[in-house]
């Protein structure tokens, strides 16, 4: 079972794979970001419970199905697999925008489903995406939002809305780096 302080939550495109406007349809459109799976590799070898929280309103729009989802992320659970490890789980929301569902972010409906499924307070929890609706789902989560620059990340810190106290880094990897360093919880200002 995990404790509080060591589950990450990540956001997917933009995060661990490169993002696309036209959307992520198919695995071999799935290209993860140089690093971002070593650095999943380092934080479960690290005992860190990683899961992931990802928006995926292409089934809801019609763009691909669950079936083809399910083989995207299993292209991504072969790659770690190779690299001798597995996520903890995947949470998605399949919705179109205009659903009005509670688990689409920036509502938080998907962390509070990862709380209760994991038994675990998400104020110790860390959660690394590239929107500000990641960053929002967290802060209303009562997670520890984190923003990278890949993905969306850059045009997200332009429009520089909602970040107050956020941490920003470079990718996955540097903030792997901070966390597994014992550095991330004495960090007060974005690298």
């Amino acid at each position: 079972m995990p404790t509080d302080s060591n589950v990450i939550i990540l956001d997917r495109d933009g995060v661990i794979n490169e993002d696309s406007d036209n959307f992520i349809k198919s695995p071999e459109e799935f290209i993860p970001i140089k690093g971002s799976l070593t650095a999943i590799a380092r934080l479960k070898q690290a005992n860190y419970c990683v899961v992931l929280a990802t928006n995926q309103s292409g089934v809801g729009r019609g763009l691909f199905d669950i079936d083809m989802l399910n083989r995207i992320h299993e292209k991504l659970h072969k790659e770690l697999a190779n690299l001798g490890v597995a996520i903890d789980g995947i949470f998605f929301c399949p919705h179109n925008p205009d659903d009005e569902c509670d688990c689409r972010k920036p509502k938080p409906g998907m962390f509070y489903d990862i709380s209760q499924r994991l038994k675990v307070e998400l104020s110790s929890v860390i959660s690394i995406g590239d929107s500000l609706r990641d960053i929002q789902a967290a802060n209303i989560a009562g997670a520890i939002p984190v923003l990278v620059k890949t993905g969306k990340g850059k045009l997200t810190i332009k429009k520089n809305v909602g970040l107050e106290n956020v941490p920003v880094y470079k990718n996955l990897s540097a903030v792997v780096d901070d966390i597994l360093s014992g550095n991330f919880a004495t960090r007060l200002s974005p690298p």
